[in-house]
C-alpha cells in the first residue's frame, strides 16, 4: 500500500442561492431594504475518502452531484465548510483548458506566460516550449495571436500545457476528449504514460470507458455524498443505473389507455427485490409486471405484450391466457390481473418499450391496448443491433481437392 497523497475527512460545502434575483441598479435603488431570502444548496455532506501516491482515481456523478466543488474544494478554489483536506506533495488543478491565456498574446508568448504561473522558472518554461509546440502541432502557429486560433487548436495547446507541469498532484476534470481522433489519441497514449511514470491524479469524468481504461479506483458521489468507492467496473455500472433511475408512478383509471371492461392499473420493471427500474444491464434478468383490474365480467382473457425498440423494430412477443379462478366459470368484476413476465435480456444497448394488449380469448376482441406502457433503457452491450446473442464461431482452412 502506498502513502496517501490526498486525505479528505468530513467535508462539507454548501452555498447560499438567493431567491429573489435583483437585476438592475434602478431595482436595488427603489427598493434598498427589500428583504433578501436566500436558499441553502447543500453540494457536500460529510465526504471522506483517501487517494494514495501514483493512484489514478476517478471521480463520477451526474450534473450537479457535487464532483465538481470537490475538486475546486482539493484545489483551494473553494474554501470548506467543516472537514479536513491534507496532501502530501506539490498540486496542479486543470478545472478548465486554457483558463490564464491572453488572446491578444501569440502562442509562444501565452506558452512563456503560463509556464511561469504554473510554477516553472522562466528557463525551464523556455526549455520546454518546443515541446508544448510539437505536441500541440502547432509549430507553424506559433506567432499566431490566440484570438485568431479555432477553439480545436486552443484545446490542443492548453493540454500539451497541462503535460508539462512538474507536480505530483494533477487534479483534472473533463479534459481528455479534446481535438480530433488523432489528437485524441495522443492524449490517451500521454494518459498512460502519467499513469505508468506513477502520476497521483484526480479526474472528474461523466465517460465511464474512460474511467475502466485508466483508473485504480473510482468514486459515485450523488446529492453530495459518496455512493460507492472501489473497482471503476462496479462505479461504472451503478452510475449509468443512478442516471436512469426516477420513480415511475402508477397509471391510474381512468385515462385513455381504460376500457369498460379491464383497465390497467400498473405498469413496471422490476428488480430482484421487487422495485421499480429505470435501466437494467444486458445480461440480467428483466422481469415485467402489469396489474389489470376486471370491470366487467368476461369468460376468459389473454395478456400479449410485445418488446420493441427505440426504432419500433418488434424483438420478442410473449403472453399467456388468463382463466377464472378453480370453481369460477368467469372473470369477475373488481377482480386482479396480475401479470409477471422473466426472461434474459440480449436486447443491445439503448431505450426499449413493452407494447401491451388484453384480448377476450373468446371472441378474440381487443380489450385493452397499451402503447408504450413501460420503456426502460438497456446499457453495458452492443450498439447498432436489434439483440445481442452470445455464440461461438470459428473458421478453418483445409487444402483444395484439386491440382
Amino acid at each position: 500500500m502506498q502513502p496517501l497523497a490526498i486525505e479528505v475527512r468530513d467535508l462539507e460545502k454548501a452555498f447560499r442561492i438567493p431567491t429573489h434575483r435583483v437585476d438592475s441598479l434602478k431595482e436595488r435603488a427603489v427598493r434598498p431594504f427589500a428583504s433578501r431570502d436566500y436558499r441553502e444548496l447543500r453540494a457536500l455532506d460529510g465526504v471522506s475518502f483517501e487517494i494514495h501516491q501514483g493512484e489514478f482515481f476517478g471521480i463520477v456523478g451526474r450534473n450537479g452531484s457535487g464532483k465538481s466543488t470537490l475538486l475546486k474544494l482539493l484545489a483551494s478554489i473553494y474554501r470548506p465548510d467543516a472537514g479536513r483536506i491534507r496532501m502530501a506533495g506539490r498540486m496542479a488543478p486543470f478545472i478548465e483548458l486554457g483558463v490564464g491565456f491572453n488572446p491578444e498574446l501569440t502562442a509562444r508568448e501565452n506558452i512563456l506566460l503560463n509556464g511561469v504561473m504554473m510554477g516553472l522558472t522562466p528557463t525551464e518554461t523556455r526549455q520546454r516550449l518546443d515541446r508544448v509546440l510539437d505536441f500541440a502541432e502547432l509549430h507553424d502557429f506559433a506567432e499566431l495571436r490566440l484570438k485568431n486560433y479555432s477553439s480545436g487548436m486552443m484545446v490542443r495547446l492548453a493540454f500539451s500545457m497541462m503535460l508539462q507541469v512538474d507536480a505530483d498532484i494533477l487534479l483534472i476534470d473533463e479534459v481528455l476528449a479534446v481535438g480530433d481522433a488523432a489528437f485524441q489519441q495522443k492524449c490517451a497514449d500521454a494518459f498512460h504514460q502519467m499513469k505508468a511514470e506513477g502520476k497521483t491524479i484526480a479526474l472528474v469524468t461523466h465517460e465511464m470507458s474512460t474511467v475502466e481504461a485508466y483508473c485504480h479506483r473510482a468514486m459515485l458521489i450523488d446529492g453530495g455524498k459518496i455512493r460507492h468507492i472501489g473497482d471503476p467496473g462496479d462505479v461504472g455500472r451503478r452510475y449509468i443505473r443512478l442516471n436512469f433511475e426516477r420513480e415511475r408512478e402508477a397509471v391510474e383509471a381512468p385515462d385513455p389507455d381504460s376500457s369498460d371492461r379491464v383497465r390497467i392499473l400498473d405498469a413496471r420493471v422490476e428488480g430482484a427485490g421487487g422495485e421499480r427500474l429505470e435501466a437494467v444491464e444486458q445480461g440480467t434478468r428483466i422481469k415485467l409486471g402489469l396489474d389489470f383490474e376486471v370491470t366487467e365480467e368476461l369468460a376468459e382473457a389473454a395478456v400479449i405484450c410485445s418488446l420493441a425498440n427505440a426504432n419500433g423494430v418488434e424483438v420478442l412477443r410473449l403472453g399467456t391466457k388468463v382463466e377464472p379462478q378453480e370453481g369460477s366459470s368467469h372473470l369477475r368484476p373488481g377482480q386482479r390481473i396480475e401479470f409477471r413476465a422473466e426472461l434474459d435480456n440480449p436486447l443491445a444497448s439503448g431505450r426499449h418499450y413493452v407494447h401491451c394488449s388484453v384480448n377476450d380469448a373468446t371472441t378474440q376482441s381487443v380489450l385493452l391496448h397499451l402503447h408504450g406502457c413501460i420503456d426502460f433503457v438497456v446499457f453495458g452491450g452492443s450498439e447498432g443491433v436489434v439483440v445481442d446473442l452470445p455464440y461461438e464461431a470459428s473458421a478453418e482452412v483445409e487444402d483444395g481437392g484439386g491440382l
